[in-house]
Parts: C-alpha cells; sequence; structure tokens
C-alpha cells in the first residue's frame, strides 16, 4: 500500500511539471486568471477535479 502511494505521489509530481516545462507563459496566463476567479468558482474548480479524480480512480481499479 504505501509503495502504490508512493508512486502516485511521484506521478502528481511528474504530472504538475510538465505544463511549466513545456509552457511557462501560458502556465503565468493562466494562473493570472485563476488569482481573479472567486474563491467559489476555484473551490468548485477544486470539487470537479476531485471528483473526476475519485471517478476514474474507481474505473481503473
Amino acid at each position: 500500500m504505501w509503495q502504490d502511494l508512493w508512486a502516485a505521489l511521484a506521478l502528481v509530481l511528474v504530472i504538475e511539471g510538465i505544463m511549466p516545462f513545456l509552457n511557462p507563459r501560458g502556465l503565468r496566463r493562466t494562473m493570472k486568471l485563476m488569482n481573479e476567479m472567486s474563491d467559489s468558482a476555484l473551490r468548485f474548480v477544486g470539487l470537479s477535479c476531485m471528483v473526476v479524480g475519485v471517478i476514474l480512480l474507481a474505473l481503473i481499479r
């Protein structure tokens, strides 16, 4: 179980690093847009990502 958790964390770091590596300017623009979003909109985006992630995980496993 711990090995799976560490592998998942490593994969998150790899995926998070793709955008700044490939398109740093686009990432900066995205961050500026996110800074202008309301807290409720950001929470909705975060919740949506989590729900999609849980569903994908359930389908894969």
